[in-house]
């Protein structure tokens, strides 16, 4: 899990803004992390956080929000990819998520051969009843 090639690309283009640390804020004030001279940027906007692979934002109370894919939010999950507009500013958030091949070995486990519960451990695995006869 790493933050290496983390980055907030301007949709519009520009140059990337990289991410080099687990949190960020994001404002128009020279304190923040990320300063974007916006007039439309809030003092503290938004705060970006890398926790468990992932990127995630919030909005810091700002006037003017912060969107999701289009959505506006107040705390969301980012996958690579993700666009966040940030007032008016669109970026998309580019990384390499953790646990990409989580997926793809979930896929490649046939979780339909073991009851649910069984699988987290919170049950014993039943015994074939061909077993039992023998």
């Amino acid at each position: 899990m790493s933050l290496e090639g983390s980055e907030l690309v301007p949709v519009k283009g520009g140059d990337p803004i990289p991410l080099l640390r687990t949190k960020l804020v994001i404002g128009r004030r020279e304190s923040c992390d990320i300063c974007l001279r916006f007039p439309n940027i809030s003092g503290r906007h938004c705060e970006l956080t890398f926790q468990e692979g992932y990127w995630t934002v919030r909005d810091l109370g700002s006037t003017n929000g912060i969107r999701v894919n289009g959505d506006r939010v107040t705390h969301k999950n980012l996958l690579p990819g993700t666009r966040i507009t940030i007032a008016n500013r669109e970026y998309t958030i580019e990384y390499s998520a953790a646990g990409t091949n989580t997926l793809n070995e979930l896929m490649e486990d046939n979780i339909m051969d073991q009851p649910l519960l069984e699988k987290a451990g919170l049950i014993r695995p039943r015994r074939d009843r061909r077993e039992d006869l023998r």
